[in-house]
């Protein structure tokens, strides 16, 4: 079983790779992760203006690359000369060490291919696209291995023939945290976990309510983004499955497998 889906399982999952030590969401970020024995990864999907499926998070390119506006608007042969590692620094600012190191934006494919056995968590950014992120799935036999995930409920309906992993949307959560606290339950769900924040917007989410109604279900739960071994501690002691984290070198004792 997919680690990410087992209602028994404690994984330490890697929030857009190691990307408290390398830029997010590229492959030295995620080999780091690797070479520190996470359990699985978790990432960001979205559609160049040819269809391909590229790993990055912002809908635009400034934040990360040295290049600027909608990734969307760019075709492939473009984001490859983008540099990923540009804004990259551990030491606010005093230091870029990914700089011109030949770090790019990495394609779905591609991180497919790197890490043939690593269960993955991805995360659909726009409800455009599903279908190519489909196509990249079944291309690589990695449906049981992928947890295909998003906030918008319309972007998983072509993942929902029973042939892939899906996770809850935010209508998903929102519907069972409501339940949580009125005492409705679902009779059934469309999704195999939950992958939420510890609070939003100050309104706490990863509750031991919320998350007992999800295993209920038999929903493991897992908690983003934790950076602080205190916290970790406390989601766990409520029963928290996943613990997503941009540093799983300072959290590595909260990455557990199943139990045999």
């Amino acid at each position: 079983m997919n680690i990410l889906v087992d209602p028994l399982a404690r994984p330490l999952v890697a929030h857009r790779g190691a990307s408290a030590e390398a830029p997010e969401n590229t492959l030295p970020a995620f080999q780091r992760a690797a070479d520190l024995g996470v359990d699985a990864f978790e990432f960001d999907m979205r559609v160049t203006a040819d269809g391909a499926v590229v790993v990055h998070h912002d809908p635009t390119l400034e934040r990360i690359t040295d290049l600027a506006g909608p990734l969307s608007t760019r075709p492939l042969a473009e984001l490859r000369t983008a540099d990923a590692g540009f804004r990259f620094t551990a030491d606010d600012g005093a230091t870029y060490p990914f700089r011109a190191r030949h770090v790019s934006i990495p394609t779905f494919d591609e991180v497919l291919e790197a890490f043939p056995g690593m269960p993955m968590l991805v995360e659909l950014k726009e409800v455009a696209g599903q279908e190519r992120v489909r196509e990249v799935i079944l291309r690589h036999g990695a449906a049981a291995r992928c947890l295909v995930a998003s906030e918008h409920h319309a972007a998983l309906a072509c993942f929902r023939d029973g042939r892939f992993l899906v996770g809850a949307s935010r209508k998903d959560i929102l519907r069972l945290l409501i339940g949580s606290v009125t005492g409705a339950r679902p009779r059934s769900v469309g999704y195999h976990a939950l992958s939420v924040p510890a609070r939003h917007h100050f309104i706490p989410v990863g509750t031991r309510r919320f998350i007992d109604a999800a295993h209920r279900l038999g929903c493991p739960v897992h908690i983003w983004t934790v950076d602080d071994p205190t916290e970790a501690a406390r989601l766990r002691g409520r029963g928290a499955n996943g613990i997503l984290t941009n540093d799983p070198a300072r959290l590595g004792a909260f990455g557990t497998k199943p139990a045999s």
